[in-house]
């Protein structure tokens, strides 16, 4: 089995759904956005949305990724900055329960955590998040060994604001002989990263994950199949995710466009990043470029059923099922998923 490593903000996700968008309003934070809050912010939200009820789960786009992964049997490991702190401890058992090789680096500020808002009757997502410890996590913390034996390297694109880490990171995963892949993970910080993103996509990235807004931001362009062309030209896989409408993948002269798998759609938190991790898993199996959407959009329609990131075991014994039928059916090595 093919292994992969993750790089990633390691974050403690807050969620909460709201009634409307009033304290979404009250904190101007534009709907389905990404916003960087600081320390005295983040409180006073946090203080907002206890009454609301909220849900603390171990998250971060790739963390998400990469715990999924393990689950479906890849070994899988995880480079992040965590805090000596409460939060930082309950990242770092989450993983582990998952049996996610952790590779946490500790700082002195406390433990990252992203408030997710889920409003609106397509469960849409909106972010405030304050990086803490994460945000200390540098070039110089990365060492070749993190990536020796590895054959995948995932990185989320929040990261790239961070752009002496990533293009570290991107070197030495290169040295080290790994397929790269991508999430672009928000528009924002697409827009804000662009140059950077391009150069580093032309030069290291295989695989790019990217959903309308952030395809649109990259590209330029408003039309779905033309974004993913354009982006297709900038590496050898281009994914390109619509929501309850589905994805596209190409890679070449191949294109498919791969529906959504039937769910009842309670929380969209996660998709992509259990779509990724579907999507790479068979990609490891050496399966075809569609069965590689269709597996990813199997895993996705799981996540969005329950509230926050992680896939109830029901569901995730449905999943497996569906996905091993679809592997033996396309010729693909018999797994004990």
């Amino acid at each position: 089995m093919k292994s992969i490593l993750g790089i990633g903000n390691a974050l403690t996700d807050i969620l909460a759904v709201l009634p409307d968008d009033s304290l979404l309003k009250t904190y101007h934070l534009p709907k389905g956005s990404m916003q960087h809050v600081d320390m005295e912010t983040g409180d006073k939200i946090w203080a907002a949305l206890k009454p609301l009820g909220v849900k603390y789960v171990a998250g971060g786009s790739a963390a998400n990724t990469i715990v999924c992964t393990s689950i479906f049997g890849m070994p899988s490991s995880f480079i992040g900055k965590i805090g000596d702190d409460e939060l930082g401890l309950l990242f770092k058992s989450d993983q582990e329960q998952y049996g996610v090789n952790t590779l946490l680096l500790k700082s002195e500020r406390s433990s990252g955590r992203s408030m997710v808002f889920v409003s609106g009757g397509n469960a849409e997502r909106t972010f405030a998040v304050y990086l803490g410890a994460a945000l200390d996590l540098g070039p110089e913390d990365l060492k070749p060994e993190y990536f020796a034996g590895h054959d995948y390297f995932h990185i989320e694109g929040y990261l790239v604001q961070n752009q002496a880490l990533i293009r570290h990171a991107v070197e030495m995963a290169h040295d080290a002989g790994c397929l790269i892949s991508l999430d672009m993970a928000s528009y924002n910080v697409v827009e804000s990263n662009n140059a950077f993103l391009h150069d580093i996509v032309d030069r290291y990235v295989d695989i790019v994950f990217a959903n309308e807004t952030e395809a649109r931001a990259f590209t330029k362009l408003d039309n779905v199949e033309q974004s993913l062309e354009e982006i297709s030209q900038h590496c050898k896989i281009a994914v390109l995710k619509v929501g309850k409408d589905g994805s596209w993948v190409k890679s070449g002269d191949e294109q498919y466009y791969i529906p959504a798998w039937p769910a009842a759609t309670i929380d969209a938190t996660g998709a992509g990043d259990t779509y990724a991790a579907g999507f790479i898993y068979a990609h490891s199996l050496g399966m075809p470029l569609k069965v590689c959407g269709e597996i990813g959009s199997i895993i996705a329609a799981k996540v969005v059923e329950v509230i926050g990131t992680k896939i109830d075991i029901p569901r995730w014994r449905d999943a497996k099922t569906e996905i091993r039928q679809l592997i033996a059916e396309n010729g693909g090595p018999v797994y004990s998923l």
